[in-house]
């Protein structure tokens, strides 16, 4: 079987093991669309509100997806030994690696599809203004945070310790990115150190894309695209099977 034929099947195995491991499924892809529906409700007939919180819950769901759970799934994947077992099969590593982060990226483009639908049927918020803009900062952001999340994974001392790695980056960069309100609303230095980290930057580009309103995307895009270069560059030179 060719290299292709290969990671799509791996894609497909990635694909039934996230759907059959709910707290998987429900923190990585449930939990931001609750967020958004939960919070939108105490915000509806608020439009300026709302044309917040859609993108920023996007760009939320693209960190969840991507960083947080391959950053959770390699450390764990790597302690029990299953990265080690996989290196000495016949598989390319390649082939295997694009199975698993392209179920991440799946995961991805489903969320911020799912959130750009609730938030125009369930609360009016207009069709994306620049749908071929949307799928680009979504792929982007992808890249991304994927990226990241590989390079991050290997700062993760054990499995035990991945939880409260993830989520001593996913919190924090949530509340200071413009997700459920907007950024400029920050203090001078929480909003400097927004500005230097990539999700405001993803979240900018969402908001361009949904709702529009002149907003800078090509610095936004640079933005994104230096910070996965950034973490492509870590993440195949520390990269390890054990």
């Amino acid at each position: 079987m060719s290299v292709v034929g290969l990671a799509w099947e791996q894609f497909r195995f990635e694909r039934k093991l996230f759907w059959r491991n709910p707290s998987a499924a429900f923190f990585n892809f449930l939990l931001p669309i609750l967020l958004l529906v939960l919070i939108a409700a105490a915000f509806a007939g608020d439009d300026d509100e709302l044309d917040v919180l859609v993108p920023g819950v996007a760009g939320m769901g693209v960190l969840a997806t991507t960083f947080t759970a391959l950053a959770f799934n390699l450390t764990l994947l790597r302690d029990e030994g299953v990265l080690k077992r996989v290196r000495g099969t016949p598989m390319p590593p390649g082939a295997y690696l694009a199975g698993l982060i392209g179920s991440a990226a799946v995961n991805a483009f489903l969320q911020v599809a799912v959130v750009v639908v609730i938030g125009n049927v369930a609360y009016g918020v207009d069709w994306p203004n620049d749908p071929l803009l949307l799928a680009l900062f979504t792929g982007l952001g992808v890249v991304c945070f994927a990226a990241l999340g590989v390079a991050f994974s290997h700062a993760i001392p054990n499995e035990d310790a991945a939880p409260a790695y993830t989520n001593a980056v996913f919190l924090p960069l949530i509340f200071i990115s413009g997700v459920f309100y907007s950024a400029d609303e920050l203090p001078e230095a929480l909003k400097a150190i927004a500005e230097a980290l990539p999700l405001k930057h993803l979240i900018d580009g969402l908001s361009e894309a949904i709702v529009g309103g002149g907003g800078d995307a090509a610095t936004a895009a640079a933005v994104v695209a230096a910070w996965a270069a950034v973490g492509i560059v870590l993440a195949v030179r520390f990269f390890r099977w054990e």
